[in-house]
């Protein structure tokens, strides 16, 4: 065997080699290198088609060698019928099979549920909608089912009082009935011994608590004056007197736009409204804060039944014994506004 020959077979043997090694490389970057360079969401719904994945797919992967790989292995593991709805944070150095085996297994990565200040069920229903999965009319539906109800130990009107307001963490995809579930959990947990300890001193129920503390929410957001407050409010309950209370007749009107309440406002004609119907009213005017919920546990004893906006408009208030204490407040008051509006 000359020796041309065998220097004919070793270079074409290196030629194999080094192909061999440069496809097995390019392979392992197909598949095991980092397809995604920055952090990216994909978001697939109960409506969505393969076609619509695959779509999302590409507008994250980077190469057209990945996207094949990608095509490939999606085929292996017969992704099409495999992948599941839901929301995937996909992280930096991501590679395809990664990417791939998420989606058909469903693996998604949790959301952060804002529950905060709404006055209806529409409202909150619209609320939890931009945040997942769901329309706000599935939501309403779920919220108005007769059975989900009785499940969950709700009567009429009572449901709103079910969401204390806070951040939870959730799957996107979560259906209308888990997630008022999960609510009715998280409200029985917030109900806890010292809480219901505390109910003794009030002479309320949970549900009453919170619908005294949506009044007080709507009253103030200054934390330090919350119990004040809900002394007056507790003090006038316990003596039989109406409330007056004017975040209920916004509620009543249906008008939450109204900075001041009129006397043709207060004759108003609904359960809701605190000037015409004594004690609370039949339902939450708002899902109140927590710190309005513990302000209502933790009320101020005092001897005030009333209450009234400070000149100085800074958000606080004066408090009176008796009404000509108020009424000498609410003069103050009227002067001070009508000099702004005289400005």
């Amino acid at each position: 065997m000359s020796k041309n020959f065998l220097k004919k077979i070793y270079i074409t043997g290196s030629v194999l080699t080094l192909l061999l090694i440069g496809t097995a490389a390019i392979a392992y970057y197909a598949f095991y290198g980092s397809a995604i360079d920055t952090k990216t969401t994909i978001r697939i719904d109960h409506k969505s088609n393969y076609a619509e994945v695959r779509a999302e797919i590409d507008g994250i992967i980077e190469s057209n060698i990945q996207s094949a790989a990608f095509n490939f292995y999606a085929s292996h593991i017969n992704l099409e019928r495999r992948f599941k709805p839901g929301y995937y944070e996909i992280e930096p150095a991501t590679n395809v099979i990664r990417l791939a085996r998420r989606l058909a297994l469903g693996d998604q990565t949790p959301i952060k549920l804002v529950i905060n200040n709404c006055r209806t069920l529409p409202q909150l229903s619209q609320q939890i909608a931009k945040q997942i999965a769901c329309d706000s009319m599935q939501i309403i539906s779920a919220m108005h089912d007769t059975k989900l109800r009785a499940e969950l130990g709700n009567v009429k009107d009572s449901l709103i009082a079910t969401f204390i307001p806070n951040t939870y963490e959730i799957y996107w995809t979560i259906t209308p009935e888990d997630l008022l579930r999960r609510m009715k959990r998280e409200s029985d947990n917030f109900w806890n011994e010292e809480r219901v300890a505390k109910l003794k001193r009030t002479r309320l129920t949970q549900y009453q608590v919170i619908t005294l503390a949506s009044i007080v929410y709507e009253e103030t957001k200054c934390r330090e004056e919350m119990p004040l407050i809900a002394g007056v409010y507790i003090n006038r309950l316990r003596r039989r007197i109406a409330l007056q209370a004017c975040p209920t007749v916004k509620y009543a009107l249906g008008d939450f736009t109204l900075t001041r309440i009129l006397h043709k406002h207060t004759r108003t004609r609904s359960p809701f409204n605190t000037y015409i119907n004594q004690g609370l009213p039949p339902a939450p005017i708002c899902i109140p804060s927590i710190a309005a919920i513990d302000a209502v546990l933790n009320y101020t004893e005092h001897n005030y039944l009333y209450f009234c906006a400070k000149p100085e408009f800074d958000g606080r208030h004066n408090f009176a014994r008796t009404l000509r204490e108020h009424n000498a407040n609410s003069r103050q008051y009227l002067r001070a506004l009508k000099g702004v509006n005289n400005k």
